[in-house]
């Protein structure tokens, strides 16, 4: 069962249809949208200051959220996906973003919509990714934009499927064998 914990007076809040996995670790002042997915062994802690996520954001696997005390929220917009391993720290993820696996975005970064961080990546402190951009590498920097392929065959259909991927989870009646 989701380990969900209130802590210095928050409770965390859920907007509708969210799925949350069974070993998903939800702590303090966090906030979700509609349709958001937080899946095994993810971490939101919403100890030290506030997470927000939009409508339609997939926390993958083993993906940390945090923020830095009484200086960094973590502010995330709609249609995001943070891949498996991730790392995202106190910074502002606008609307239509790709976090990708092992990824790590560090405090006070602004992270524009269209935008992908590669696998692996590392944003130092205040970096600013714009619009349409992919960033990669140890420091992270610009090496591309995001063509229409890559907006539509990649940032908006992989939030689409973890909405999809989700409702296989919520629904009641999955009683799928695997065949042996």
């Amino acid at each position: 069962m989701t380990l969900i914990r209130e802590l210095n007076g928050f409770t965390p809040g859920f907007g509708r249809d969210c799925f949350l996995a069974e070993t998903a670790v939800v702590i303090g002042d966090v906030m979700t949208g509609d349709e958001c997915s937080i899946w095994y062994n993810a971490v939101l802690r919403g100890d030290v200051n506030s997470i927000r996520l939009g409508n339609r954001v997939n926390i993958q696997d083993n993906v940390m959220l945090h923020c830095t005390y009484q200086k960094t929220r973590t502010v995330i917009g709609n249609n995001v996906s943070v891949a498996h391993n991730a790392i995202v720290h106190g910074c502002t993820i606008h609307d239509n973003v790709l976090v990708g696996m092992g990824a790590i975005v560090m405090d006070n970064c602004l992270l524009e919509s269209y935008s992908i961080i590669a696998a692996g990546a590392v944003l130092t402190q205040n970096t600013h990714v714009r619009e349409g951009e992919i960033w990669a590498g140890i420091p992270a920097q610009k090496i591309g934009v995001v063509s229409k392929e890559l907006k539509e065959g990649e940032i908006e259909r992989i939030a689409m499927n973890y909405v999809k991927y989700s409702s296989w989870y919520k629904s009641s009646d999955n009683n799928q064998k695997i065949p042996f």
